[in-house]
């Protein structure tokens, strides 16, 4: 059973929303750069629950674990105009582990309640190992950014538990705020 918001009643309908997916892997990466089979299983994951909760997944960049390349595909995505943008892998404390410290300095606002819910969801699931994952979500210009590990797990767990049962209320919430500024300005 999905989780529902219990925000339903205010929800203003945001219609269909094109998401973004980031997969953050040396591996991946490599794999596309040499022409080997990819081994990626988050992004037909992503793209079966997004697009069976009626959204659309709109663009998928796999980039390794460089902050330049982090930061160039986030800001094609924003400059898209896509609201959601999901990142797979980078979460962990490795060194090579770097989308935390490349993404959250840019975050406008940041919702914490993301990351401690998704930890203890994963908790149920993986045990004290949840601990590990620094999953992060904000703001940041226009769009919503959850930074996710990067296991087809962590994918499922955060969207079918917390992102897609919530999206359209973030989205609302932005939508609002973008339109009161909007007035303001004038």
């Amino acid at each position: 059973m999905k989780p529902k918001s219990t925000h339903e009643k205010h929800r203003v309908p945001v219609g269909t929303l094109d998401f973004g997916l980031i997969v953050i892997s040396d591996t991946r990466y490599r794999e596309i750069q040499t022409g080997a089979k990819s081994t990626d299983e988050t992004t037909a994951i992503a793209r079966k629950l997004i697009e069976e909760a009626g959204h659309k997944l709109a663009s998928v960049s796999i980039v390794p674990d460089e902050p330049q390349l982090i930061i160039k595909s986030l800001n094609e995505f924003v400059g898209r105009r896509i609201l959601v943008i999901i990142t797979s892998g980078g979460t962990g404390l490795s060194p090579r582990d770097v989308t935390i410290e490349t993404i959250t300095p840019l975050f406008e606002k940041r919702i914490p309640g993301f990351g401690e819910i998704f930890r203890f969801e994963s908790y149920k699931d993986i045990g004290t190992a949840a601990m590990l994952t620094r999953a992060e979500a904000g703001t940041y210009k226009g769009a919503v950014i959850f930074c996710l590990p990067g296991s087809p797990n962590a994918v499922h767990t955060a969207l079918t538990s917390l992102i897609l049962p919530e999206i359209e209320h973030i989205i609302s919430h932005m939508k609002t705020k973008i339109s009161k500024d909007s007035k303001e300005e004038k």
